[in-house]
């Protein structure tokens, strides 16, 4: 298979030295960092989750925090007794917490969603339409993650760029059609989803007030993983999740700049977003409580904002080495075995996030996960990783195969993955796999599940093609 700026390693490179990385610590303790699970030869081994990209594991200062908080928990800004004036203080205290993390200016809103997807389609609904009542233009990439896509389509206003082989490519092809066109919005990825590469943000920023459009930033990968602040940047709207924080417990946000979220169609219709109600009509609230209708994820919310205490706690410095070097082992690592290829947007990017998606040439990436799993105790993910645009302009209408890397990675989790798959090019599966339902499955699988858990079956229900159809991430039919 080929790819616009696949990178590879001669067949003759040598392994490099892994041994040191070994040792590597995690950053932060996370729940399930010592969870041991089934290989097809009957052996327990600690579970490697390279996965984050996807859903980060709760840091354990996370799950003690919702364990604190659960006892206190009961009606939201609608009661008068002890605990829900409790519980009330504690969600709005959490919003508080949650914006500062992202550096939310004085005059910024925080809304607590539930995830990435949730926030941008919520900020879809409050773009301003133009003079004409036509839907207000937003211009997107075509690298994006499908939930900075789909929402911007849907409301008809929405061009789709392709990005070009370099970041100062990409960044004049964004320059020369914010110059055709009144754009209300740039919406644009902080960190792909695919290869953890970036545009500067600085750049991206300057160029779309220039032309008098406001930036939204999917920071679902970025946020976690590099900090980010509004105040700094200039970005007018951020949105996160909490399960890509080390919050996985329902709740996310969009920070931004409270005009369009005042004046914006209220995301749902229901208690708390309103003012007054009559027969004869309604008076919507201001943001957040316009976006917020029904009981909220007070549970949640207080998750995020201990995962941004968490977060914000470490020493950056800290937090970047031992991400990049991280990455830098598997990149390194997977391009010294023969017919491994490394996917890359950009040719010039620059400081990207721990994310890394790669094939093997000539076998299908669903199998080489299956494999990893099932004989060596590894997840990751395999798929189009909800970006078929980027997928296909890049020649992986198959798919590929996703690591990735947070707080809760060992250096030994890097060297399992990369001995892995050196020793599936060199030996092959010692299991046998068939496709169930257009997915790779173990025949005959003999791993256990666990015992009262109601999940007999967990693996050919897994393997069923209509949940991969159902994700919309697997390869092109």
């Amino acid at each position: 298979m080929t790819a616009l700026a696949d990178v590879s390693c001669p067949t003759d490179a040598p392994a490099p030295d892994l041994a040191a990385l070994a040792d590597a610590p995690a950053l932060l303790p996370v729940v399930g960092g010592d969870t041991l699970v089934p290989l097809v030869d009957g052996r327990r081994v600690p579970y490697a989750n390279l996965d984050v990209a996807a859903s980060a594991p709760a840091l354990r200062s996370v799950a003690d925090r919702v364990t604190e908080v659960l006892p206190l928990y009961a009606s939201v800004h609608r009661g008068a007794g002890y605990l829900s004036q409790v519980s009330t203080a504690l969600y709005e205290a959490s919003r508080r917490t949650i914006g500062a993390f992202v550096g939310a200016r004085e005059d910024d809103v925080t809304v607590v969603t539930r995830n990435t997807t949730d926030s941008l389609n919520l900020l879809a609904g409050c773009v301003p339409a133009n003079a004409d009542g036509t839907p207000g233009r937003v211009l997107v990439l075509d690298v994006e993650h499908h939930a900075n896509l789909l929402p911007w389509q849907r409301t008809g206003g929405a061009t789709v760029l392709a990005g070009g082989a370099s970041v100062a490519e990409t960044l004049s092809g964004l320059r020369t059609e914010l110059a055709r066109f009144p754009y209300a919005l740039v919406a644009v990825t902080g960190a792909s989803n695919v290869t953890g590469e970036s545009l500067p943000v600085a750049d991206v920023v300057r160029i779309a007030h220039d032309a008098g459009a406001r930036v939204v930033l999917d920071g679902a990968q970025l946020v976690p993983h590099r900090g980010f602040s509004l105040a700094d940047s200039g970005v007018d709207y951020v949105a996160f999740s909490g399960h890509k924080t080390y919050a996985p417990f329902g709740a996310g946000a969009l920070v931004g700049r409270r005009d369009w979220l005042d004046g914006g169609t209220p995301y749902l219709a229901g208690g708390g977003a309103v003012r007054q109600v009559a027969v004869t009509g309604t008076q919507w609230q201001t943001a957040p409580a316009r976006h917020e209708a029904g009981s909220p994820n007070v549970v949640g919310a207080a998750a995020l904002a201990a995962a941004c205490d968490a977060l914000g706690a470490l020493d950056p410095a800290d937090l970047h080495a031992h991400e990049a070097t991280l990455r830098a082992a598997l990149v390194d690592g997977l391009e010294a075995v023969p017919g491994v290829h490394v996917v890359r947007v950009w040719d010039d990017a620059v400081d990207p996030v721990g994310v890394v998606t790669f094939s093997v040439e000539g076998h299908d990436p669903g199998l080489v996960a299956a494999y990893l799993s099932a004989e060596h105790g590894i997840g990751v993910r395999d798929g189009r990783f909800c970006a078929h645009p980027l997928l296909a302009r890049l020649g992986y209408d198959a798919g590929a195969i996703r690591a990735s890397v947070g707080v809760g990675t060992t250096g030994a989790d890097v060297v399992r993955l990369v001995e892995a798959v050196r020793a599936y090019v060199e030996q092959g599966p010692a299991a046998r796999y068939e496709v169930v339902d257009g997915c790779w499955a173990v025949a005959d699988d003999p791993r256990p599940v666990p015992a009262g858990s109601g999940l007999e079956g967990l693996f050919a229900t897994a393997a069923a093609g209509f949940l991969a159809d159902a994700a919309g991430c697997g390869p092109a039919v």
